[in-house]
């Protein structure tokens, strides 16, 4: 069977694709045999085997060699075959080279379909493959579509689609058809029908990735972003660290006359940030946290358990609406902080402490 034409659209097709032209051969004649068993179903054991540089498809029917005939579709006696060639001996096999007959529309649409389905699986795993890098980047793309579950948008070249679930939109955005947006992506997964790729406008990461793209020391590594918390739409700290003392890591990321800060706010839909200067001792990094709110005392009362005290008329400002400031606070500190007004019985119990510890010392430096 002598198709050149045919297999000269096959050659321009895997170009146009980008797909192996081995591989996409291999699908083909699997499909093609497919299609054969599909239409005839005798149970034969058939190959087709396609030669792209001769332009030829040959099907190939094998049976192997046996005393006594079980499966005449597989299967030919000892007999038949040494009449075939006198060499034959049980054990071998016999292969068939044919052209079928009456191999007609049905089959060839099955193959067809078959072929256009592989031709989509090898496209969308090529795609992933170059996607497969892009986890836990940032990304623009265009809201295609909208269901009553996930929303879906298109990125970057290749148009691919990504998938926006409920929990990584942002309760206080609105999403339409069409929309311009940047997406942090979540997560690549290629495994079959199941690949997908995860993209996020609440994940802390696209924070860190906005911030990395307005503030030229933290892409060098100047500046390092340690710890993100975000409650999004609404709030997010995080905790930044200088790695050169001559440079400001928060007037890096503020930005002149607050310009950095505020293309991250725009993007975010205005939504809070407070830049926290990390600090490796826990208590006094629970001091910043609790932005922007004036700490008064933060003592250790367990294992990564903290009580913050702060002036009476402080209270509601380091707790926050809804407990949110207390809340981000500990997140982003990794420790469960009880915040006290000083006129608290626990709290006055402990400045009280304090201030006679501070009062000894005093006595000690005196005496020396």
């Amino acid at each position: 069977m002598e198709n050149k034409e045919f297999f000269a659209a096959l050659t321009d097709l895997v170009r146009e694709k980008g797909i192996s032209e081995e591989a996409f051969i291999t699908t083909l004649e699997n499909a093609l045999a497919s299609a054969y068993k599909k239409q005839f179903d005798n149970g034969a054991e058939i190959a087709v085997a396609l030669d792209a540089e001769n332009g030829t498809i040959e099907f190939r029917a094998t049976r192997y060699v046996v005393e006594e005939v079980v499966d005449k579709d597989k299967e030919i006696s000892l007999e038949e075959a040494q009449e075939l060639d006198p060499t034959h001996q049980v054990g071998d096999t016999i292969v068939n080279v044919f052209v079928p007959k009456n191999f007609g529309r049905i089959a060839a649409q099955t193959a067809k379909q078959v072929i256009l389905q592989k031709l989509h699986e090898a496209e969308r795993d090529n795609t992933f493959s170059e996607f497969s890098d892009k986890e836990g980047e940032l990304m623009e793309g265009v809201i295609r579509k909208i269901d009553e579950r996930n929303i879906y948008v298109e990125l970057g070249d290749k148009k691919i689609e990504g998938v926006m679930p409920p929990l990584d939109r942002v309760p206080t955005e609105k999403y339409a058809v069409g929309d311009r947006l940047k997406v942090f992506v979540k997560r690549v997964k290629n495994n079959g029908k199941n690949s997908q790729i995860v993209v996020s406008r609440s994940a802390p990461g696209l924070v860190k990735k906005l911030f990395e793209a307005q503030v030229p020391e933290i892409a060098q590594g100047i500046v390092e972003i340690k710890e993100i918390a975000r409650e999004a739409g609404r709030r997010t700290k995080m905790a930044i660290l200088s790695n050169d003392a001559r440079v400001d890591a928060v007037g890096a990321c503020v930005g002149n006359r607050g310009a950095r800060v505020n293309a991250v706010v725009e993007e975010l839909g205005d939504e809070k940030i407070d830049i926290i200067l990390w600090n490796e001792d826990p208590l006094a990094f629970i001091y910043k946290a609790l932005s922007p709110a004036t700490v008064l005392s933060v003592t250790a009362r367990g294992e990564k358990s903290a009580m913050a005290i702060v002036p009476d008329d402080k209270l509601s400002l380091a707790i926050g609406r809804d407990g949110q400031n207390a809340r981000l606070a500990a997140r982003l500190t990794g420790w469960k902080i009880d915040v006290k007004s000083e006129s608290s019985p626990e709290a006055a119990e402990v400045l009280a402490q304090i201030a006679a510890e501070e009062a000894e010392n005093v006595e000690e430096n005196v005496e020396e």
